[in-house]
């Protein structure tokens, strides 16, 4: 049964999600192994669209402390009732502390401001003219900002993304912008019957970062990053070579169906 979290002097318990952790902990050393890789090689990114905060914090007391956000205004939103209650808890104060905010969804140019505030890095970079807002705001903070450019590997028009044929020219333009870091690429797979059916899209991701490392050279740090793999794809993906996997439901069990809106009477 799961229990919700509560506060204690030990922090924030939440059994159900310590199961899930570990779990998916040692499901992601086992696919790194298998293929040659040290588990610490892959970071694991838990995706709390929707989760609450107390969830958050329970997350975060097990070290899962990279946070995923899909939508702007939410995870504004999550930030500001986390550093209210830091004020009055030194416990959430400091777990607060530890945490790294991604942005995994669409980003909407009118939208940038907002998400430099809140974000240590977008994930979602899928547009040249979105790159050059980030840079230009970015620039105005005196900021450099680390950045993944999506990549729509399945070619699904319902996904947004840079087409395979035009990441090149895009990761060209991108990486001469001056307050942009580009870190690696990032895909969300085409849902498919069986995890084994994915492994083409995690293929081709590979293969396009290595193109482009040696493509548009960015150093150390550029291109290092593989992003690809959720709750039912993670292990093929880190077999393919992920370095980050984003997982929710893995983490924090099945999310509430939106409740529908009751229909007016007409009595």
């Amino acid at each position: 049964m799961e229990h919700t979290a509560t506060s204690s002097a030990n922090g924030w318990n939440d059994a159900a999600l310590t199961a899930r952790a570990r779990d998916i902990r040692k499901r992601i050393a086992a696919a790194a192994r298998r293929a040659d890789r040290s588990p610490a090689s892959v970071t694991l990114v838990a995706v709390t669209k929707t989760v609450p905060i107390e969830r958050m914090l329970a997350a975060a007391a097990l070290g899962l402390t990279r946070f995923g956000e899909n939508r702007v205004q939410e995870a504004r939103d999550k930030r500001a009732r986390l550093a209210a209650l830091a004020q009055d808890d030194p416990g959430v104060s400091w777990l607060l502390a530890q945490t790294h905010w991604e942005l995994i969804g669409h980003l909407q140019t009118n939208k940038v401001t907002q998400a430099l505030e809140i974000f240590d890095r977008v994930q979602s970079v899928d547009s040249v003219r979105l790159a050059e807002t980030l840079s230009a705001r970015a620039a105005t903070r005196d900021r450099a900002l680390p950045v993944l450019l999506e990549v729509n590997s399945g070619g699904e028009a319902s996904k947004s993304g840079f087409a395979p044929g035009e990441i090149e020219s895009a990761a060209r333009a991108i990486a001469a912008l001056p307050a942009l870091r580009i870190e690696g690429l990032m895909t969300v797979a085409p849902i498919v019957p069986t995890p084994e059916q994915a492994r083409p899209f995690f293929r081709y991701l590979r293969e396009l970062r290595d193109h482009l490392r040696a493509a548009i050279p960015l150093g150390e740090k550029g291109w290092r990053e593989l992003s690809m793999g959720m709750s039912d794809d993670f292990e093929v993906a880190i077999e393919e070579g992920a370095t980050i996997v984003r997982i929710g439901r893995g983490l924090f069990g099945e999310r509430p169906a939106p409740q529908k809106a009751e229909e007016p009477s007409l009595t």
